[in-house]
């Protein structure tokens, strides 16, 4: 890629496109908060020193979600990036996550985040399709696991009025699809990596020729090329490399499943504590295929619905304050990296984009 296609990719993280989101996210919490939050009812949420300590350990838990994805950064890039730089081009990476559909997420514009730092074209796309591999590894392996060790009926329907047989299909279906998904990408993307990238590359071009999807062939190609470039710098890298990669991936997104857990401690005793990690990943499989700006709305109605079980109320009870509690998981775990975001871009794009070409 060229510098003016560098730029053109990276303006477009406008800080003003923060809107989109924050819009989204504030008409989900107004609808919430009006038709489904008994205002009443969230006294029962006590604020106090045992809350105040529990909600900050869900931060820390957010804190140790990026802390895993620097780490992890770093082993890929063979600690070619400093810490600081890590830092930068994590946030710059959940920012655009997070203004961007989950469908089409941050990727697109890390290769340009990560080369801007120092690294060539060819070894930047080789850390983010790694990055892809091993986040989407994650879930290929936990979702079979906790499904065998949860259930499905457990994983999909709660006490909660209207999640019943109806809306657990619905969730299963979403899931599967959600599902596989990842599981094509982990195998398209494992197999040119590691076996043989040409024959992806041309299986791209063939499939991207066809009438229906022939908008897309110059970013199939692309794709394709990006495989046969990242295998010749990854397949060198030895079995302790991928251990070590893979198990900052492991913390890194476990921690993030936490937060729930800790939110929940800060006003309830829960007795369960693995069920509710079980259904945030889930959530997560399903926001893969959510249209909106990371997952807004999507994530806060299928998620208020899932934790209704760890709440002791009755069922009307339980769904408001499970609701007032997913917003406060929105406002920790998603709208953090909307300020950051939009703190850090201005200014990292008139340092590598404005400021060089003129020296």
């Amino acid at each position: 890629m060229t510098h003016d296609r560098h730029y053109e990719l990276v303006s477009r993280l406008k800080p003003a496109r923060i809107i989109v989101p924050v819009l989204l996210g504030l008409a989900v919490v107004a609808w919430f908060i009006t038709r489904e939050i008994n205002m009443d009812i969230l006294k029962r949420l006590h604020f106090n020193w045992k809350s105040v300590f529990w909600l900050f350990v869900a931060w820390c838990c957010m804190i140790g979600r990026d802390l895993g994805y620097i780490i992890r950064l770093r082993i890929l890039t063979e600690k070619d990036l400093s810490w600081m730089q890590a830092f930068k081009v994590i946030m710059l990476w959940e920012f655009t996550s997070a203004i961007s559909p989950s469908t089409v997420g941050g990727t697109a514009v890390a290769v340009v985040f990560i080369h801007k730092e120092g690294l060539s074209v060819g070894r930047s796309t080789s850390v983010v399709l790694a990055t892809s591999f091993l986040d989407e590894l994650y879930f290929v392996i936990l979702f079979p696991l906790i499904l065998w060790v949860v259930g499905g009926k457990m994983l999909f329907t709660t006490s909660l009025q209207g999640t019943g047989i109806a809306f657990l299909n619905n969730l299963v279906i979403v899931a599967i699809i959600g599902y596989a998904v990842i599981l094509l990408w982990v195998l398209l993307v494992g197999y040119g990596l590691f076996i043989d990238p040409d024959k992806i590359r041309k299986t791209l071009i063939y499939v991207f020729r066809l009438p229906v999807l022939r908008r897309w062939k110059e970013s199939a190609v692309r794709a394709g090329n990006d495989i046969v470039e990242s295998s010749r710098e990854l397949k060198r890298q030895p079995v302790s490399f991928w251990l070590k990669a893979f198990t900052a991936t492991f913390l890194s997104w476990t921690s993030r499943y936490w937060v729930i857990n800790a939110i929940l401690v800060a006003f309830f005793a829960v007795s369960d504590h693995f069920l509710i990690f079980a259904r945030q990943l889930v959530t997560w499989i399903m926001m893969i295929i959510s249209p909106t700006p990371g997952g807004s709305g999507f994530a806060e109605l299928i998620l208020g619905r899932y934790i209704t079980d760890a709440i002791p109320a009755d069922a009307v009870s339980a769904g408001s304050i499970a609701l007032a509690i997913t917003i406060i998981w929105r406002i920790i775990s998603y709208y953090p990296y909307l300020i950051i975001g939009a703190s850090i871009v201005p200014g990292w794009i008139q340092r590598k984009f404005v400021r060089q070409p003129v020296k």
